[in-house]
């Protein structure tokens, strides 16, 4: 438990030295622990004290069984289950754009690499969205722009992931990355909501 914690905690430094940390480490459970730790944060250090404080998102629910007052209650539950099919899938991408490249592709290393660089990137944007909720942050749509720049340190993370445990170019790791971004934004749209 005391190794999970150091590699994690490397990645906020130095993503070489986390990926070298991640390698030999059991596949796919490490990044599935480190999806679940961080899918347990966002709903229960995020969207339930939303709930509690009675707050409500800014976008309206687009589930009719679930009303947008209760959408924070909601996603106490809800919010685990949609980020952990979000890395199956972009997992699944990136293992699928490798394979059509005709590169060798290995999906537990990359489920690994991708649950650790959400782990990394998603501890922070809880404290991040924290700080816009107490500081009365602007708007919904300025603290998506601020995450999708966050967001770079965990594409850095995959890269570098990709480059070295599975020797994959880095622009191709990146193209990879960007397709799974985009495989995941409909589920984000459809079910999560920002806390402004």
């Amino acid at each position: 438990m005391r190794e999970f914690f150091r590699i994690w905690l490397t990645g906020y430094v130095n993503p070489a030295k986390l990926i070298d940390g991640l390698a030999g480490k059991p596949a796919p459970h490490w990044g599935f622990y480190a999806q679940t730790l961080r899918a347990l944060m966002d709903s229960l250090l995020l969207y339930l004290p939303l709930f509690l404080m009675g707050r409500t998102p800014p976008t309206p629910s687009y589930l009719s069984s679930i009303t947008t007052e209760n959408y924070y209650g909601a996603l106490v539950w809800l919010a685990p289950i949609v980020l952990t099919v979000q890395w199956l899938l972009g997992g699944s991408v990136i293992h699928t754009a490798l394979r059509l490249s005709g590169r060798p592709s290995d999906i537990d290393q990359i489920l690994n690499i991708t649950g650790m660089g959400t782990l990394v990137v998603g501890a922070f944007l809880v404290i991040w969205d924290w700080v816009w909720v107490l500081a009365g942050g602007m708007d919904q749509y300025w603290l998506g722009y601020s995450h999708l720049l966050i967001d770079i340190w965990g594409a850095i993370i995959v890269v570098v992931g990709l480059k070295k445990l599975l020797k994959v170019p880095a622009w191709l790791g990146a193209v990879a990355y960007a397709l799974a971004i985009a495989s995941a934004m409909p589920l984000a749209i459809m079910f999560m909501r920002s806390p402004l």
